[in-house]
C-alpha cells in the first residue's frame, strides 16, 4: 500500500515563505504549549509545590530540602524523559509511515517494543541474576536484537508489505513468549510486569534518563536528516529510483534508526502506545502537508507534548495512586486510532 503520487503532489502546494511561517507558528504554539505542561508536572502531585517555589529552585537550586529532592531527583528527569521519548517515538511513527508507505504504521512492526519487554519478563520470571541497575541496558540489547533479526529478514524481499508481515509474525511470536512468562510468573511479579508492559514514567530518575539520552539526542537529529529521502519514498519506488534513491537501502537505515529509538525508549520507560501512530498524523493535518521536512519537527513536539500531557493526566487522576503513562495513551489514543483506520478504509474505497 504505497502513499503515491496523491499525497506526494501537495508537497508544493503552499509557497516556502507561508509554508515556513505556518512551520514556526505551530512548532511556537506547540513549544508553549510543552512549556506549559512542564509547569504542571513540577508542580502538581502528591507533593504540591507552589510554581514561584519551582522557578527559585531551579533557577538558585535554594528552598527547603524536600522539594528540592522531588523536583531535581525526580521531576525534572521525568519530564525530559517524557518529552524525549514522545518526540522521539512520534518521529519513528512518521518516519516508518512513509518509509513502508502504510498510514497505520508504527514502532510495534519492528517487534522492537516486544523484544524489550520479552528481555524484562525473562529476568524478572526467572530470577535472572544481573547487576544492579543493568536491566534496563539488557532490554535495550533486546530490543536492538528484534530489530536485527526485522532487518536481516528484510534482505528476503523488497516489497514494504512484505516487511511489515514479518515484522506483524516476529511481534505475534515474542507476544506469545510474553504471555507464557506471565502465566508462569509469581503473584508479586505479575503486577511489575503488567506495568512495564504497558508503559510507565513511575520512579524514572536520571539513571533512566541517562540511559536513553545519547541514543535520542543522536538519533533525533539523524531522523531529520532522512526528510528529504523520505518524500521521495511517497512518490513510489520506481520513481523515487529514478531520481537516484537507493530504495532499499535507504528504507533500511530507516528501520535501523527507528529500531535504535524505539528499543531506547522501551528500555527507559517500557512499551507507550499510540504517540507514534497518532503524532505523525496530527502533524500533517496541522500543517495541511505531508512534506516530511515539515511534518518530523512538528510531529516530535506533537509526540512531546503527549506523552508529557498524558503523564500528567496518569499521576493525577487518581492521586495519590498513579496510573501506568500507557494506560492514559491507550484510552485517549484508541478513539482517534480508529477515527484514522474509518478514514483510510473511505479513501481506499474512494
Amino acid at each position: 500500500m504505497q502513499m503515491v503520487p496523491t499525497q506526494a503532489a501537495a508537497l508544493p502546494h503552499m509557497r516556502a515563505p507561508a509554508r515556513l511561517s505556518r512551520v514556526l507558528g505551530l512548532a511556537f504554539a506547540l513549544a508553549t504549549l510543552l512549556a506549559g505542561i512542564g509547569v504542571l508536572a513540577l508542580t502538581l502531585g502528591v507533593t504540591a509545590i507552589a510554581p514561584d517555589d519551582v522557578l527559585r529552585i531551579l533557577w538558585s537550586q535554594e528552598g527547603e530540602r524536600v522539594p528540592r529532592l522531588v523536583i531535581w531527583n525526580l521531576r525534572v528527569p521525568r519530564f525530559l524523559l517524557g518529552a524525549l521519548a514522545g518526540a522521539a517515538l512520534a518521529m519513528v511513527g512518521a518516519m516508518l509511515q512513509d518509509a513502508l508507505g502504510n498510514p497505520l504504521a508504527e514502532p510495534g512492526l519492528l517487534g522492537v517494543s516486544s523484544g524489550a519487554s520479552l528481555v524484562v519478563a525473562a529476568v524478572l520470571v526467572f530470577d535472572v541474576a544481573l547487576p544492579f541497575g543493568t536491566l534496563p541496558l539488557f532490554a535495550l540489547a533486546g530490543g536492538l536484537g528484534t530489530g536485527l533479526v526485522i532487518l536481516l529478514a528484510t534482505r528476503l524481499t523488497r516489497d514494504p508489505v512484505r516487511m511489515i508481515l514479518i515484522g506483524a509474525a516476529l511481534s505475534a511470536l515474542l507476544g506469545a513468549l510474553i504471555t507464557m512468562c506471565v502465566v508462569l510468573a509469581k503473584p508479586n511479579e505479575i503486577r511489575a510486569l503488567y506495568t512495564f508492559m504497558v508503559g510507565s514514567m513511575t520512579g524514572r530518575g536520571w539513571d533512566a534518563l541517562n540511559l536513553a539520552l545519547p541514543w535520542l539526542l543522536l538519533g533525533i537529529p539523524l531522523a531529520l536528516l532522512f526528510a528529504r529521502p523520505l518524500n521521495l519514498l511517497q512518490l513510489g519506488d520506481e520513481l523515487a529510483e529514478g531520481l537516484g534513491l537507493p530504495v532499499f537501502r535507504t528504507r533500511m537505515l530507516i528501520l535501523l534508526l527507528g529500531a535504535a529509538l524505539v528499543a531506547a525508549v522501551v528500555a527507559a520507560c517500557g512499551p507507550v502506545g499510540f504517540i507514534a501512530l497518532l503524532a505523525p498524523h496530527m502533524a500533517r493535518r496541522l500543517l495541511g502537508t505531508p512534506d516530511a521536512r515539515q511534518v518530523l519537527p512538528i510531529a516530535g513536539l506533537l509526540g512531546a507534548t503527549l506523552l508529557t500531557g498524558a503523564d500528567v493526566l496518569a499521576r493525577e487522576l487518581l492521586k495519590p495512586a498513579e496510573l501506568p503513562v500507557g494506560l492514559v495513551t491507550i484510552a485517549l489514543g484508541t478513539p482517534l486510532a480508529l477515527l484514522l483506520l474509518r478514514r483510510s478504509l473511505v479513501a481506499s474505497r474512494s
